[in-house]
């Protein structure tokens, strides 16, 4: 059901903080016209941890709106709180979204019995594919193959983005939930070598302002044409490196601004990325051919 470049969508905001609707819906409309293959609203890069619940079901509203059946919507609804989870997904099956991504609950640093928990009450009680969200480096937790191996069972669970950088992991994920489990990266620097092991696509923040490039390297890999999709990864490394210069998505943002494509502002606990980082980010751009 998913695959090749999904991105992890920017909640573009007004300058004093406020969603910004139509900018957000526009930004939908240009990603399903550049090609991108599916929309992630209020993930992390989304800034899901500032939204409040009224807020986030609005841009997970305003995204499949805007999205138009076109391609399908992943809705973020991750929480460290099982109850909430379980809201926020049953929110997004009311809301026509196709599927969710769940996060590894952060903070509390659940034990693997814990996780498993976790995400069957989620799935016991929302009929809408999961999409199970491993990134050690933000929720401190890691998922072990075992334990995504006892939910790849369940009928509703249904695939992972793996942020853990550790290309070793969809080897063994694959062995373990079996060849039709959906493996989507979480990291833009090691989508083709995720690809290369068992991985289907990738959930990226460099497709908020390079989403042609990134669905055209996809495609590429998926035609056999290895060549051309290493000449565009080589291309996008220093995108890459530029958007996470600073903690995301201060940097993704600040990009998309530069194209017209909202402000940059980021809800504190985020600052304004520092100068340095600005220029970093202007030159990653320039250099990628995304900035005239």
């Amino acid at each position: 059901m998913f695959k090749g470049s999904l991105v992890a969508l920017i909640t573009t905001m007004t300058q004093d903080g406020k969603l910004d609707e139509r900018a957000f819906q526009d930004f939908v409309a240009w990603q399903v016209a550049e090609g991108t293959q599916g929309l992630i609203p209020v993930g992390t890069t989304g800034e899901s941890p500032t939204l409040s619940h009224e807020e986030h079901q609005r841009v997970v509203e305003m995204c499949i709106e805007a999205a138009g059946g076109k391609v399908p919507v992943i809705a973020g609804a991750g929480s460290n709180s099982t109850a909430e989870a379980v809201a926020l997904a049953q929110h997004a099956k009311r809301a026509g979204a196709d599927a969710v991504l769940v996060v590894t609950p952060y903070y509390n640093k659940p034990t693997q019995e814990g996780l498993y928990l976790h995400f069957k009450t989620i799935a016991d009680t929302v009929d809408l594919p999961i999409i199970i969200y491993n990134i050690p480096p933000r929720s401190v937790v890691d998922m072990s193959v075992e334990t995504m191996a006892r939910l790849a069972r369940h009928p509703n669970i249904i695939g992972v983005k793996d942020a853990t950088a550790n290309l070793t992991r969809p080897l063994h994920t694959r062995a373990a939930c079996g060849p039709e489990f959906c493996q989507l990266s979480g990291e833009d620097h090691t989508v083709l070598s995720f690809l290369a092991a068992g991985g289907v696509g990738c959930i990226s923040v460099t497709a908020n302002i390079a989403p042609r490039l990134c669905r055209e390297m996809h495609d590429a890999w998926a035609e056999g044409r290895v060549a051309d999709a290493m000449a565009i990864q080589d291309r996008l490394v220093p995108v890459h490196d530029a958007m996470f210069c600073e903690s995301s998505p201060g940097p993704v943002k600040f990009a998309a601004s530069l194209l017209g494509k909202g402000t940059d502002y980021c809800r504190p606990p985020l600052a304004p990325i520092a100068e340095a980082s600005r220029t970093r980010v202007r030159t990653a751009l320039s250099g990628a051919g995304l900035l005239n």
